[in-house]
């Protein structure tokens, strides 16, 4: 059985860094990367303007978002195995809950939120780190 590697990403080009940096580690260990997401709400809306309609729903903005990012990242990486995903919940919840259920190995995750007031406050590293059913890397992103 692979190992497998998540990697919390929200859209940023901090998170699209950390994703990178999974993707270069899953590779030299030829584990399976999934790229996660959260969204807050199961919130679907359906907006009509003239005869077009269009439905927006929360999940599955997320779930694109995710799959944009791998797709990106497969680019970036050649050889990377990846696959994308979403979840309902607060973002450090999600992966913590994701990562239990499939077993993984590891959670990447940026470092952004972890000085200043962001730590005082808590970030999705933080929470992750002390609540993982596995290893954490914590990626810095912050380019400083």
């Amino acid at each position: 059985m692979s190992e497998i590697i998540l990697v919390g990403v929200d859209g940023s080009e901090t998170a699209q860094r950390a994703a990178r940096r999974a993707a270069e580690l899953a590779v030299k260990i030829d584990a399976e990367l999934v790229v996660l997401t959260a969204h807050a709400s199961d919130n679907a809306e359906v907006v009509s303007i003239g005869s077009d309609t269009w439905i927006l729903d929360d999940a599955e903005q997320a779930r694109k978002l995710a799959q944009r990012v791998a797709n990106d990242v497969r680019n970036a990486v050649p050889g990377v195995k990846i696959s994308a995903a979403a979840g309902h919940g607060k973002p450090g919840d999600v992966l913590i809950s994701d990562a239990t259920e499939r077993g993984a190995s590891m959670i990447v995750v940026g470092n952004v939120g972890m000085k200043g007031l962001g730590r005082v406050l808590g970030s999705v590293a933080s929470s992750v780190a002390h609540s993982a059913p596995c290893d954490v890397l914590v990626v810095k992103t912050d380019g400083k």
